[in-house]
């Protein structure tokens, strides 16, 4: 298995929690900030390594993700709900609850498309997010 490249089928990811969907989501944003990071500038590790914490912290996050919004196909939107209304088990006290709903989200939609092997839809709305920034 390529798990670069992963294709998984729309049936087996329905069945996936939100949750789990924003576990590996949160991962794909974060690998995505920190190339990022890295082709923007020459920085030291551990600037890179307070500038990724940043934009990948739930405030940043639900901000940027207000941009995606109107861009999102019907089933996009879908799943990018079901993330927002998934039950977390607890909250980052540097978030409210709704920046971390919005967050958990977009997570869950990122997890969504790289299960399915949407990387060309991933950095799509990953340039839209980072345009500005």
């Amino acid at each position: 298995m390529d798990y670069f490249h992963l294709s998984q089928e729309r049936e087996d990811l329905l069945n996936m929690s939100s949750l789990a969907l924003a576990y590996l989501g949160d991962a794909v944003f974060e690998v995505m900030v920190r190339g990022w990071l890295c082709l923007h500038g020459k920085l030291t590790p551990g600037k890179l390594h307070r500038a990724a914490l940043a934009y990948v912290a739930a405030p940043k996050q639900a901000a940027m993700t207000q941009k995606l919004l109107p861009l999102l196909s019907e089933e996009e939107l879908r799943i990018f709900k079901r993330g927002r209304n998934a039950s977390p088990h607890s909250l980052p006290k540097a978030a409210t609850r709704q920046e971390y709903q919005t967050a958990t989200a977009l997570e869950s939609l990122f997890g969504w498309l790289y299960l399915q092997g949407e990387t060309e839809r991933l950095n799509c709305l990953f340039e839209t997010m980072m345009e500005g920034a």
